[in-house]
């Protein structure tokens, strides 16, 4: 990992969350690793990128983690929502149990190998796992049907398919992984 730093996104770092999620969104593994596209991504105002790293900031609701280089610039990027029992997921779909969901997972492509996404997704995972009242029952994400590289990623942490898949709207299916606590 050399000299990165895992850390939590500020609220005052819009400008670079905004960035780093363009940037993401235009790395050729971007159709098969986020629901948005980049055309999506660049309409939205600065108020929608302020209001996310807002949240992504304050720690209970959602929380971004950011590998940042010693000269302040960001390699990559992870995403932890916690979804609350009785509510919706972003597919439209009831959330059964209070859980965490990991998303938006990025590593620029030079920077691949290194040990960013290890450092990244145990960031992720551990906030997530300390989270109290309501305690997640579970952590879960979804992985597009051809992102096999994702998929052996995730099981290495111990995350099993669940069974669960969601078609969506090109026809593609999202299989969701799970990690008890």
């Amino acid at each position: 990992m050399d000299q990165h730093v895992v850390r939590a996104v500020r609220a005052d770092e819009w400008q670079q969350v905004k960035a780093l999620r363009l940037d993401a969104l235009r790395d050729p593994a971007a159709p098969v690793a986020f629901l948005e596209t980049l055309e999506q991504a660049e309409e939205r105002p600065d108020e929608f990128w302020q209001d996310r790293a807002l949240g992504a900031s304050r720690g209970r609701v959602a929380r971004q983690f950011v590998a940042e280089r010693p000269d302040g610039e960001w390699d990559g990027s992870v995403s932890v929502l916690v979804e609350e029992a009785g509510s919706t997921d972003f597919f439209g779909l009831p959330v059964e149990k209070t859980q965490a969901h990991v998303v938006g997972v990025f590593v620029r492509g030079g920077r691949r190998g290194a040990g960013l996404a290890e450092a990244l997704f145990t960031a992720g995972v551990e906030w997530a796992r300390g989270l109290e009242a309501p305690v997640p029952e579970r952590i879960r994400l979804f992985v597009h049907e051809e992102n096999l590289r994702a998929a052996a990623f995730y099981r290495r942490f111990g995350f099993v398919a669940s069974g669960r898949v969601v078609e969506l709207e090109s026809g593609a299916e999202e299989r969701e992984y799970v990690l008890g606590r």
